[in-house]
């Protein structure tokens, strides 16, 4: 029923949210474990860069691995010459590790 709902505002939010090559769409998703983040081209349906929390071999609590994986992704990004994004936040709310995510890349200097 949860994940349903999720799914519908996914649905509902992505038919409004395109990635273009100048601004990307940054699409994020959250298991109750890790987190998953990409930097997609919609026009051209690539992936242009990627980071997530798999990566990381030593214990780290939730919060501590959306804070290394936004530093990943945003130094791949501006290495790319990527400033601007639309941000897809997948049908999840808008708080917790989603917003973290969110603060921590624009402190990194993305544009969203």
């Amino acid at each position: 029923m949860k994940i349903e709902k999720r799914l519908k505002r996914k649905k509902r939010v992505r038919a409004k949210i395109l990635g273009t090559s100048e601004r990307p769409r940054l699409s994020v998703f959250r298991s109750n474990q890790h987190i998953y983040t990409q930097i997609i081209d919609d026009t051209k349906g690539t992936t242009l860069v990627a980071a997530n929390s798999l990566q990381f071999k030593e214990k780290l609590n939730n919060k501590e691995k959306v804070k290394r994986v936004a530093e990943i992704l945003a130094t791949k990004a501006l290495a790319k010459g990527i400033k601007k994004l639309v941000f897809d936040r997948n049908g999840f709310s808008y708080k917790g590790r989603i917003k973290l995510l969110a603060e921590e890349l624009r402190q990194k200097g993305l544009e969203f």
